[in-house]
């Protein structure tokens, strides 16, 4: 692990506060899949009590980002190819009921709102870093399920993002896929948004997950570190 990370005192939950930048140190990577989370070593990191970090661990144990090992411990999840493949079947379907019901539901103002942050992300994700690409593809998400007005949906996409924040991030480090993501969203932000279209959306929002699902089987099995075994991806 790399330099402690103090935890500030504020006013949410200390626990509530460790479970925030642990899962983020999971997103970004600075923990990478199967590396062992020693309780010891995470008080030091982040200043707290066991009690704390145990809590913290199941916590991020229900989100799958964490993985419970009999006689070793908690470890960060490891996914195989099938387990990216099914959680990116959901998303595809879920993602195509968000841009259809985007099309029937969305109010003057969603439209607006849609339409213009796709036209900020010619510079925040076709032409930005790794923050500014996840960031901007994640308000573009939180606007198409507003407008959708599913809080359901919402909810259960949520979870989806959250595991797939594991490996979604390599996504956004590949510049062909980043340009031929733009060009699927603006085909999305067209059919939703400009010509209301529910099916048209949906196909869209799908096959954009498709060919994301993809990418990620193959980024994931290329960098997850392979002195832990090819038998782990298979």
């Amino acid at each position: 692990m790399s330099d402690p990370r103090i935890i500030a005192q504020r006013a949410a939950p200390l626990r509530q506060q460790v479970v925030e930048i642990l899962r983020q140190d999971i997103l970004d990577n600075i923990m990478h899949p199967g590396e062992r989370l020693l309780e010891s070593t995470l008080c030091e990191r982040y200043g707290v009590s066991r009690t704390v970090i145990r809590e913290a661990l199941r916590q991020l144990e229900s989100e799958s980002l964490i993985t419970m090992l009999p006689n070793r411990g908690p470890i960060v999840t490891i996914l195989s190819a099938r387990d990216i493949e099914s959680l990116y079947e959901v998303r595809a379907s879920l993602e195509g009921l968000a841009g259809e019901l985007f099309a029937r539901n969305a109010t003057a103002d969603h439209v607006g709102e849609l339409i213009e942050h796709l036209a900020l992300m010619e510079t925040t994700y076709l032409a930005g870093d790794l923050h500014t690409r996840g960031e901007s593809k994640d308000k573009f998400y939180r606007i198409l399920l507003r407008g959708g007005g599913n809080e359901v949906l919402s909810a259960s996409l949520k979870g989806i993002h959250t595991r797939i924040g594991i490996f979604r991030h390599y996504a956004f480090l590949d510049k062909e896929r980043v340009n031929v993501s733009m060009k699927e969203l603006r085909g999305i932000v067209q059919s939703a948004a400009v010509d209301r279209d529910p099916d048209g959306a949906r196909q869209r929002c799908e096959e954009h997950i498709r060919l994301a699902g993809a990418l990620a089987v193959l980024e994931y099995r290329a960098r997850i570190d392979l002195s832990l075994g090819t038998a782990l991806l298979s």
